[in-house]
């Protein structure tokens, strides 16, 4: 036995039972890219826990006072690059993980560059261009599956969407930008067609939209831990060959049921 499968019979001796031994070497080499480190910090270290040591962030962010609470973040890191704060936290873990960062944004001009390689995404990227949506579609082309993680407040919301699923603009309003309440009020209706109303959502969503103020949505750390978890799981599923929900289906998994 080498020194590193003994340093992993020890690191991963926890998570025996639920994981083989063969899942989790077949989850260790398994590359994943984090397109945003906002929510994707908490996702990138929950995989990392679980023992996916091949992880690439991209993020042309800071990290602000706003951000501390709910992203993995501490007041030391305000005013440094995201995806070096993040990196620094997750090699404090793991020192032998393959951790790259790449501080800048995605853009119509780099995306396809920043995507090749991988075999998983988490689009955590802000709606605010084009550029979200077409991350999924050049994933799509090359075979990638990606996740897309929402904060809601006291819920988890993950869609994922497969290279032979939908894609989201199916559920895009017809001349608006896909945004991410699009998905957040689709989530709603779907559970209301199939019986199962989730009102608190709507609630929210009114008041977001009748606040006086242009503010971005309401999140809270409680969603953020549970859509870190609920990623971690779908990813792991992925790797082992386990079934996962594609969109239009989704994840939610809420603490006010």
């Amino acid at each position: 036995m080498t020194l590193i499968q003994i340093i992993m019979e020890v690191r991963y001796s926890r998570n025996r039972i639920y994981i083989s031994k063969e899942e989790q070497e077949m989850i260790k080499d398994f590359p994943i890219l984090l397109g945003g480190s906002g929510i994707g910090s908490a996702i990138a270290e929950c995989a990392l826990r679980l023992g996916f040591e091949k992880i690439t962030i991209i993020d042309g962010d800071e990290v602000e006072t706003s951000n501390l609470n709910r992203q993995n973040y501490t007041a030391n890191d305000v005013g440094t690059m995201k995806t070096e704060a993040i990196m620094k936290r997750l090699k404090s873990i793991n020192s032998n993980a393959d951790i790259v960062h790449h501080n800048c944004f995605l853009t119509p001009e780099n995306v396809h560059d920043f995507i090749k390689g991988h075999k998983a995404a988490i689009n955590a990227l802000d709606f605010t261009s084009e550029v979200p949506l077409m991350f999924d579609k050049i994933c799509q082309e090359e075979n990638i599956t990606v996740l897309h993680p929402y904060n809601l407040g006291w819920a988890g919301l993950v869609t994922v969407i497969a290279p032979d699923s939908f894609s989201l603009d199916i559920i895009a309003k017809k001349g608006e930008r896909f945004n991410e309440l699009n998905m957040v009020e689709y989530a709603s209706s779907f559970m209301k067609f199939w019986g199962n109303p989730q009102d608190w959502i709507d609630d929210v969503i009114r008041e977001f939209k009748n606040e006086e103020e242009p503010l971005p949505p309401p999140q809270l750390s409680v969603a953020s831990s549970l859509v870190a978890g609920m990623c971690t799981h779908i990813l792991f599923n992925l790797v082992t060959g386990r079934e996962v929900k594609k969109f239009p289906d989704f994840y939610l998994t809420s603490l006010l049921n």
